[in-house]
């Protein structure tokens, strides 16, 4: 019998196992969690035929390993499991950023194993395995980050396992993978941070906690995820971060000063935000011209990840590597 492992049973881990569980009866999925009781909850919740207390053991014999631990952990995983890895077997993971998983991976697993990075764009409030529940990657966006040693087979495969829980693959390279979601995934969890130790560090907090209701509670939702999963972001995804932090204030300030204006220039803000997120939410975002014009030669790094995800995917290489450059730039005229 074909094994799959998984390591960390949490929301994302648990998921995963729930759903393949379900669509491939004949596979038997093994489980880990440094929590013995986490595990334990897994398994009676679906997730996993079978736990096992040992990293190295929990890998034995499996083609197909998941690690879904807190990207901070993701180091020491890989390094306690390298020599146990079958011969062929395909690791892939569930980490928020890539660079330095990608760099571990070429460390730390041995030459005979393929790993490819995943990272599901998915989630709910309820952190923990209390959280997971199958269904949870349906239509989601899965970023799918190959090697540039990896094989075309090992990739299919990882790819055939995302299609297979209902997500949607999207290629992407590593640095890509890290400047874009800094953006539209780590940059909000850090507002939704400074939002809730903001209001709750004011003298008035008891009163406004009264008041405080569905605006409130989904701006600072993301406030409710794992502090270890947030802190392994914060300290692998740094410089990104900071950059969309910085570019996060700009914006603030200048949206500040709309308000003390008013009148006209304030409603064309709040319109231009509205038909924005509008046009996200109905699938037609407007490309602009400065997105357009941008138009270089691809690197070495596009032309290997263009065997995967082909010419959109050098595109966007180029466009965050300008973005990225575009944000500094308006920082360093800033100060």
């Amino acid at each position: 019998m074909h094994r799959i492992a998984i390591i960390g049973l949490g929301q994302i881990g648990a998921s995963i196992g729930m759903d393949l569980r379900a669509k491939l009866p004949d596979i038997e999925i093994i489980g880990h969690d440094i929590e013995p009781s986490t595990a334990g909850i897994a398994r009676k919740r679906g997730a996993v035929d079978k736990i096992s207390y040992s990293l190295p053991g929990t890998v034995e014999d499996a083609s197909i390993v998941f690690l879904s631990v807190p990207v901070t952990a993701v180091k020491d995983v890989m390094g306690a499991i390298g020599s146990s890895l079958s011969p062929g077997a395909i690791v892939t993971d569930t980490a928020s950023t890539k660079v330095d998983v990608l760099a571990w991976a070429g460390e730390l697993l041995p030459d005979s194993v393929e790993f490819v990075g995943g990272h599901p764009m998915a989630g709910v409030e309820t952190p923990g395995v209390d959280g997971a529940q199958s269904g949870m990657f349906e239509n989601a966006t899965y970023a799918v980050i190959p090697q540039a040693r990896s094989s075309e087979a090992a990739v299919k495969t990882v790819v055939g396992l995302v299609e297979l829980i209902g997500a949607k693959h999207y290629f992407m390279d590593a640095n890509e993978h890290d400047g874009l979601v800094a953006a539209v995934s780590h940059l909000p969890i850090a507002v939704s941070i400074a939002l809730m130790r903001s209001a709750s560090s004011s003298p008035s907090w008891r009163e406004m906690a009264g008041l405080a209701a569905g605006s409130f509670r989904d701006v600072s939702r993301l406030a409710s995820g794992s502090p270890a999963m947030h802190h392994g972001i914060f300290t692998t995804n740094r410089e990104s971060v900071l950059r969309w932090i910085d570019q996060y204030q700009n914006d603030l300030t200048a949206f500040r000063r709309l308000i003390e204006v008013g009148g006209e220039p304030l409603m064309d803000g709040l319109e231009e935000a509205f038909d924005a997120r509008d046009g996200w939410l109905r699938g037609k975002v407007v490309e602009t011209e400065a997105a357009k014009a941008f138009d270089e030669i691809p690197t070495a790094a596009e032309n290997i990840m263009g065997t995967f995800g082909g010419d959109r995917l050098a595109q966007l290489g180029r466009r965050v590597s300008k973005q990225e450059q575009e944000i500094e730039s308006r920082r360093e005229r800033g100060s």
